[in-house]
């Protein structure tokens, strides 16, 4: 029993620490369902807040394989994306249609 109720004071310690940590890290302007993207290329950078349905959208996923070879997996923050921000406007307008 006394275990029991330790293990309980343990779980919610661990929720409201990665609860604090997720709302620390993540801006206020990306809502849940959401991420914030940064296209940089050629002296040029601007910040998107993407839909997680963009997963699915291979454009995309072509972009983020670029990311991977030119930055690796261990971004922070914002993903950065190495393209023309026009380049996922042009993305994300496409899907809109």
């Amino acid at each position: 029993m006394m275990l029991r109720s330790f293990v309980g004071k343990i779980e919610k310690g661990v929720s409201l620490l990665v609860h604090r940590r997720a709302t620390s890290v993540v801006s206020d302007d990306v809502r849940e369902g959401y991420f914030a993207v940064l296209a940089t290329k050629g002296g040029e950078s601007k910040r998107f807040i993407v839909g997680l349905n963009f997963l699915n959208d291979p454009a995309f996923l072509g972009l983020l394989d670029q990311a991977q070879e030119e930055f690796g997996f261990r971004q922070k923050g914002a993903l950065e994306i190495p393209c023309q921000p026009q380049e996922l406007q042009k993305i994300l307008d496409r899907s809109r249609v």
